[in-house]
């Protein structure tokens, strides 16, 4: 990365968070929102062909800015699906559910024309919100939860 993140960003480290100027996750209060995500690795579209095992790649990379914002899965509120192939939409949902299924967020399935690269087959957002304080990664403490 060419420079340090403002506060309150969180970056993968992924090649386009700099070229296009946007921060994987961005801390705001108790909110964490987590940018689109798919099942790029190193730059390299993983699982070509598989939707399943896209989403799965890309909710982990999704939730590892979660957890370095200080949130965890549990503080998981929405989530959003970008699916190209409406075909995919059950092995999607599958590992969302798999993901997702005690938690149960607010969820948004999308069929969408493309995505950038014609490999993607899926494509991910993550929001979170810890009650009672403020995520990590803005420069604050993490609030207690109580249940």
């Amino acid at each position: 990365m060419s420079g340090s993140m403002p506060p309150g960003r969180i970056s993968s480290g992924g090649p386009w968070e700099d070229r296009y100027g946007y921060a994987r996750a961005v801390v705001a209060g108790p909110h964490v929102l987590v940018s689109g995500c798919t099942a790029t690795v190193g730059g390299e579209v993983q699982h070509v062909g598989d939707a399943y095992r896209q989403t799965l790649t890309a909710f982990s990379i999704a939730l590892d800015a979660v957890e370095k914002a200080g949130t965890s899965l549990a503080d998981v509120v929405r989530t959003r699906l970008f699916v190209v192939n409406a075909d995919d939409f059950d092995a999607v949902g599958r590992a969302h559910g798999e993901i997702f299924g005690v938690v149960r967020p607010a969820c948004t399935s999308v069929q969408v024309a493309g995505l950038v690269d014609a490999r993607m087959l899926v494509e991910v957002e993550v929001e979170a919100y810890r009650a009672g304080g403020r995520a990590h990664g803005d420069g604050e403490p993490a609030g207690e939860v109580t249940a």
